[in-house]
């Protein structure tokens, strides 16, 4: 990450990375695992890719499906590309367990398993929060578990997408 910008959200601040063509973070400010000196080393400038998130974002808050998602350059090991790979995957509005993310990528391994506690390690380190929606991922007995963002914001987001939030505790 070289640039940043940032963007108000209904949920606070969040932090735009990028090495200068794709968007390479997004963070709300403070948030487990956010890389504070990086943000501190990094330049503030706009770029067209802090333009197109942007609009996502605002297309996203205004309770819409964004049409397009922007160039990504989530930097992670082949593991942790593979889970957020998957999450790209998860419609608005629906969620996925970390055991069924754990048991898809076994099964791509030809493995009889996969350790759901190593799924949740990469989508709690995903660099592109909401472009990549770790939110929507959630434990096995539908508790509302772990998100970086803190679990109110997890609760909010899921509520905007009209997820079926009987099915969740907290």
């Amino acid at each position: 990450m070289r640039y940043v910008s940032r963007y108000q959200s209904p949920l606070g601040q969040i932090i735009l990375g990028s090495d200068g063509e794709k968007l390479s973070g997004l963070w709300f400010e403070g948030q487990k695992y956010f890389d504070k000196e990086a943000v501190k080393a990094a330049e503030e400038r706009e770029l067209s890719v802090f333009e197109d998130t942007r609009r996502w974002l605002d297309t996203y808050f205004a309770g819409k499906i964004p049409d397009f998602t922007p160039p990504l350059a989530a930097n992670g090991s082949e593991f942790r590309r593979t889970v957020w790979e998957i999450l790209l995957e998860i419609p608005y509005g629906c969620v996925m367990t970390y055991g069924e993310i754990a048991s898809r990528i076994a099964k791509m391994r030809g493995q009889d398993t996969m350790s759901a506690q190593a799924v949740g390690g990469a989508v709690g380190h995903n660099p592109v929060s909401l472009i990549i929606p770790c939110h929507r991922v959630v434990g096995s007995d539908g508790k509302m578990t772990g998100y970086a963002g803190g679990i109110e914001k997890k609760i909010w987001l899921l509520a905007m997408e009209k997820a079926d939030m009987q099915r969740f505790s907290e």
